[in-house]
């Protein structure tokens, strides 16, 4: 049986610094990993995944939504874990505020942008952080879903989303 988990996270800069979070070793995603701000989207927010960032910000950093500016969907990934199709929602913003709070999720740093790709960081993350990195905010946006490159490599594919009545 094919199962769906949604996801909503957050790449929050301030500066030319990225808040990242490095992944307790007990967690069941990504253990001991680098990640973004983010999480599940929970039953109630399926069809808002802006509302589920602003709270997974909240739970993990304590940042407040007032004190973060420019929220905008960047990117919608999906790929296949397994028997779990995962579709995350990736946000960009920035905030002025430094200090987070503590979390049980993971350590928070603030990471210099060009010291981001230098961790080790999930292969779709990496990616993606990449992508973003190469071609910097947008004003529409990036679908990337997994697959394999000609070469039999794991690779994503990157499409801008476009609303064809919009053509």
């Amino acid at each position: 049986m094919i199962r769906a988990r949604i996801m909503a996270a957050a790449m929050l800069f301030n500066g030319n610094d990225m808040l990242m979070m490095k992944r307790s070793p007990h967690r069941t995603l990504n253990p001991g990993m680098w990640a973004a701000v983010g999480g599940h989207l929970e039953p109630e927010e399926i069809g808002d995944p802006e509302k589920a960032v602003l709270r997974e910000i909240h739970e993990e950093t304590g940042l407040l939504p007032e004190e973060i500016a420019d929220l905008h969907l960047q990117y919608i990934l999906l790929r296949l874990n397994q028997q779990e199709v995962r579709q995350q929602f990736i946000y960009t913003a920035y905030t002025p505020r430094r200090n987070v709070s503590l979390t049980d999720e993971g350590e928070l740093h603030w990471i210099a942008r060009d010291q981001v790709l230098h961790r080790n960081i999930p292969f779709i993350f990496h990616t993606l952080l990449a992508h973003y990195f190469e071609h910097g905010p947008s004003e529409h946006i990036w679908v990337g879903t997994a697959g394999y490159a000609g070469d039999g490599r794991p690779a994503v594919h990157w499409t801008e989303l476009i609303d064809p009545r919009q053509l």
